[in-house]
């Protein structure tokens, strides 16, 4: 006899909402426009009254090829609603029927699609939940397919939502960044923003292998809470592969340390990070300004990583500055060259360059 659930995973499913597939596996939510049931029901009274309206129009202004009870076109528009409620919900009395080959080629070519959809609209709560259980199930197994290189961003607070943003700008496809969060609402921000989410704890191996982090390029940790953010990291260190960038924020300065040893590659102070900011910001109106600038994707400047083209191989760092490009590093064989070093004198081929640009220029990514 198979082993029942668990109590504590029942509760955890109905908490979060999330759905599992046929082979464990949970759905992924994709980016779409989402209908609420007052819009829903309203569609389908629609589609049926119209269907109705349209069938009875069609009999009444051909009344003279249908016979009501042994009387031809003998009928009112009452008689018309009649028989095409009758008719468009299979019932059919018989006591009124099309008697010309034209009235009945009508109701096999016309009347007939439109009682398949009538009865559609009827039914279509049970219908469009096996249709959209099996398209959902058809996209996760599909994305899960090819998606390769993605970015997970844990957490959909306010970090979360800025980060998957500035991917977002930086031209990164909606389908490549998947948000991972415990609860209902944060994913459907996140589906509503053009992102693919997962209902669940990222603290958990199976979610984390469920948004298919073996075959992930980056992975973001926005969480809220410090030893969250302590605990995802070792659980995404220790089943992502050696390449993936992992990222965190963390509250407290203290705690940087020990999510670096914990396997982030890079670990953002966020409340030091926004008060040195702002101590800049009094301290000098204009760098503040600079720096509110390339925090901004949307405006005038931006930060960013890219290739070396063809045409800037041989040439100095500095010859790019002038070219309206301030160089802040030259990245050569995974080691970054600061601007303040100097050591790198020309570019090579496979040099990657860490730029700030006009925002509005097209850079090379």
């Amino acid at each position: 006899m198979p082993a029942e659930p668990s109590s504590n995973e029942f509760t955890d499913e109905r908490r979060t909402g999330s759905a599992l597939t046929e082979t464990g596996k949970r759905l992924l939510l994709f980016g779409g426009r989402k209908w609420g049931p007052i819009a829903n029901i309203s569609i389908r009274l629609s589609i049926a009254l119209g269907a109705l309206l349209l069938t009875a129009g069609i009999v009444y202004f051909s009344r003279d090829c249908y016979v009501n009870d042994g009387e031809i076109g003998d009928l009112t528009w009452i008689d018309a609603f009649y028989y095409a409620t009758v008719s468009l919900s299979t019932t059919g009395y018989g006591d009124i029927a099309p008697i010309c080959q034209s009235s009945r080629l009508v109701n096999v070519i016309i009347i007939t699609p439109l009682r398949f959809i009538f009865l559609i609209v009827l039914v279509g709560t049970t219908i469009e939940v096996l249709t959209q259980r099996t398209r959902q199930e058809w996209r996760t197994r599909n994305w899960r397919k090819h998606v390769e290189d993605h970015t997970i961003v844990v957490g959909y607070g306010v970090k979360g939502r800025s980060a998957a943003r500035s991917l977002k700008d930086a031209g990164h496809d909606g389908n490549s960044i998947i948000v991972v969060a415990p609860d209902r609402d944060s994913i459907d921000l996140a589906t509503r923003d053009g992102l693919v989410g997962i209902i669940g704890d990222a603290r958990s191996e199976e979610v984390l292998k469920d948004a298919a982090i073996e075959k992930a390029g980056r992975v973001i940790i926005a969480t809220d809470e410090d030893d969250t953010s302590v605990l995802v990291t070792l659980t995404a260190r220790r089943v992502a592969r050696p390449s993936c960038t992992i990222v965190a924020a963390v509250r407290e300065s203290q705690n940087a340390q020990i999510l670096r040893q914990s396997g982030a590659n890079n670990v953002i102070p966020t409340a030091e990070s926004a008060g040195r900011l702002m101590g800049l910001s009094v301290l000098s109106h204009t760098a503040g300004e600079i720096m509110e600038d390339l925090l901004d994707s949307t405006r005038g400047l931006e930060v960013m990583e890219r290739d070396i083209t063809r045409e800037e191989l041989g040439l100095s760092p500095n010859q790019l500055d002038e070219r309206g490009q301030i160089v802040l590093a030259v990245i050569r064989a995974g080691v970054a060259h600061r601007f303040d070093t100097d050591t790198i004198r020309q570019l090579e081929n496979g040099d990657r360059l860490v730029v700030i640009q006009n925002s509005e220029t097209n850079g090379h990514s």
